[in-house]
C-alpha cells in the first residue's frame, strides 16, 4: 500500500543520515585527540575535562604536561563555541540544515588549515596547531549542543557508555538507543587508533587532512530537514 505522502520516505530517511553525519564527526575526534595528545605534547583540543586534569597535574609539578598548551586550548575552544553561538544567531531565520551546513565547513576549513600549517611549517606548529584544531572542536561542540541529538555528542563518550550501562537488559531497561551509543563507541575507537597510527608512523599533516576532507564530506552530505531530529 502507498503512502499518501511522498515525503514519508525522505522524513524517515533523515535520522538516519543525520546519525551517520555524526559517526563521522566521531570518529574525527578520536582522530584530533591522537594528534594533539599524542603529536602536540600531551593536551588535548577536543576533550576539555582531559585539558582542566593536565593543568592540576602540571600545577602540582608532574612533569610531562604543560599549563600554557592546555589553557591556549580551553581558551580556543571556548572561541569556537562563542563563534557557533553568534553564527546560530546569524542564520536562527534560516533552515536549520543551512546553519549545520555553515558549521561544518567552518571546521573543514579551520582543520585544512591546520593540515597546511602541518605540511608546510618546519618548526614552531604545536601553537597554532592546539589554537586551529581547538576551535574547530568548540565550533563542532556548540553547535552539537544546539541540536541535541541523544546519545551523539561527537566529542565524549562517558554519557554514551553510562547511557548503555545503565539501559541494558542487565539493568533492567531496554536500551532500545544501544545501536546508535555502541557506533559513537566503535566510531572513536576507529579514530584514536587510526590517527595514533599516523601520528607514530608519519606526522601531523595526514591525520588532519584526513580529518579535515571528513568533515567536509559531512557537510556536503547535509540535506533540508536534517537538524530537527532528536
Amino acid at each position: 500500500m502507498k503512502s499518501d505522502s511522498p515525503d514519508i520516505g525522505h522524513r524517515s530517511a533523515r535520522p538516519t543520515r543525520l546519525l551517520t553525519v555524526f559517526a563521522i564527526l566521531t570518529m574525527v575526534t578520536g582522530l584530533i585527540d591522537a594528534i594533539s595528545y599524542l603529536g602536540l605534547g600531551r593536551v588535548f583540543t577536543a576533550n576539555m575535562t582531559g585539558n582542566v586534569l593536565i593543568m592540576a597535574f602540571a600545577l602540582v609539578g608532574a612533569t610531562g604536561f604543560s599549563v600554557s598548551a592546555s589553557m591556549l586550548s580551553l581558551v580556543a575552544f571556548a572561541a569556537g563555541a562563542v563563534a557557533a553561538g553568534r553564527l546560530e544567531l546569524v542564520l536562527r531565520r534560516r533552515p536549520r540544515h543551512q546553519w549545520l551546513r555553515t558549521c561544518l565547513v567552518v571546521e573543514a576549513l579551520l582543520l585544512g588549515a591546520a593540515a597546511v600549517v602541518a605540511f608546510t611549517a618546519s618548526s614552531g606548529i604545536r601553537y597554532p596547531l592546539i589554537a586551529l584544531t581547538a576551535v574547530a572542536m568548540g565550533m563542532r561542540n556548540g553547535t552539537v549542543r544546539k541540536l541535541a541529538v541523544a546519545d551523539m555528542t561527537t566529542t565524549v563518550l562517558t554519557l554514551t557508555v553510562t547511557g548503555l550501562a545503565f539501559d541494558s537488559t542487565l539493568a533492567g531497561g531496554t536500551n532500545t538507543r544501544a545501536p546508535r551509543r555502541i557506533i559513537a563507541i566503535v566510531a572513536m575507537l576507529l579514530g584514536a587508533t587510526l590517527g595514533g597510527w599516523l601520528v607514530l608512523q608519519h606526522d601531523l599533516g595526514w591525520p588532519l587532512l584526513i580529518s579535515a576532507l571528513s568533515v567536509a564530506a559531512t557537510a556536503a552530505a547535509v540535506r533540508p530537514g536534517m537538524g530537527d531530529e532528536k
